[in-house]
């Protein structure tokens, strides 16, 4: 029988198609119950017709399937972190590249990739792409891993005042990717050798980019709001948000929010002792040649 573990995992994982024809996000998570140790995989597709959703399926299966078959020895498994995670990144992009090269009509289809691993307090990732890896911690939401695409260096130039606020906002290639797995070299993956430590309460929320619809003080506010509540329900908050705001242009989204929180100390139970018991005779009287007593019983423990 397992044995419950000091510390515990709340996960939940949650999907919405957006204002899209089609869901091109592809999610799955794996936290055994009672185990000190999981993971997820989320991936954003994109291409032409229907090869978006293929694209992150693949990318999805592939990797789940790595990993799942790595935690069947956990502490074997963190010993070779990020040669598991990068070899595992190859050979999805090895299979995209076959499932490509064996379409009718070859088309170009890609996917990003976000797979957070947790070993009790140490959280690993890799990703490749802009879907975000968020913490949250005592009421602040900070960014863990890379951003892939142009993005990052047009803030860049903001911050040395080559641009102005305006033109990095409004900059028509602001989301133009720049490492994505397609069956071709992959420019740039996130893997760390280090893990992230993490404390009570910390709130991890893997995501698409279709979440970064909403601004980052927007996600920190739902989360600090809901923080106290089970996974699901702050998985809820962020899409009743995004479908709040009706924007137009939302995207697909997938996300899994993952709480780590400390099991409540059960109050120990004392040692149960024999009870002992004692008697007093008050009066004894003679009735009808009968001899009554009235007798008081004292039990003690």
């Amino acid at each position: 029988m397992t044995q419950p573990t000091e510390f515990y995992y709340d996960v939940a994982s949650g999907l919405s198609q957006g204002r899209r024809e089609r869901q091109e996000d592809t999610i799955a998570i794996d936290f055994p119950v009672g185990m000190d140790h999981g993971f997820a995989v989320l991936s954003d597709g994109m291409g032409g017709h229907n090869a978006g959703d293929l694209a992150s399926g693949i990318v999805v299966t592939e990797i789940f399937s790595a990993l799942k078959l790595q935690t069947l020895s956990p502490q074997a498994f963190e010993t070779k972190i990020k040669q598991t995670l990068c070899d595992a990144v190859s050979d999805a992009n090895l299979c995209l590249e076959h499932v490509t090269a064996q379409q009718q009509e070859p088309q170009i289809m890609g996917a990003t990739l976000l797979a957070p691993v947790l070993f009790h307090d140490r959280l690993y990732w890799v990703s490749v792409g802009d879907s975000p890896l968020f913490l949250f911690r005592e009421g602040t939401l900070t960014r863990l891993n890379e951003v892939h695409s142009l993005k990052a260096e047009i803030d860049a130039l903001l911050e040395k005042g080559q641009i102005s606020a305006l033109e990095a906002a409004n900059h028509p290639d602001r989301e133009c990717l720049t490492s994505v797995l397609m069956g071709r070299d992959i420019p740039k993956v996130d893997c760390a050798q280090t893990p992230f430590r993490l404390q009570d309460n910390d709130i991890v929320v893997a995501a698409s980019d279709g979440l970064e619809f909403l601004e980052e003080d927007q996600i920190a506010t739902i989360i600090g709001k809901s923080q106290d509540k089970h996974s699901a329900e702050i998985s809820a908050a962020l899409l009743d948000a995004i479908h709040t705001s009706d924007d137009p242009e939302q995207d697909n989204v997938c996300l899994c929010v993952i709480k780590r929180s400390r099991r409540k100390a059960s109050k120990p139970q004392e040692p149960k002792t024999a009870k002992q018991s004692s008697m007093t005779v008050f009066s004894a009287k003679v009735e009808n040649g009968a001899s009554v007593y009235r007798i008081s019983r004292k039990v003690t423990a």
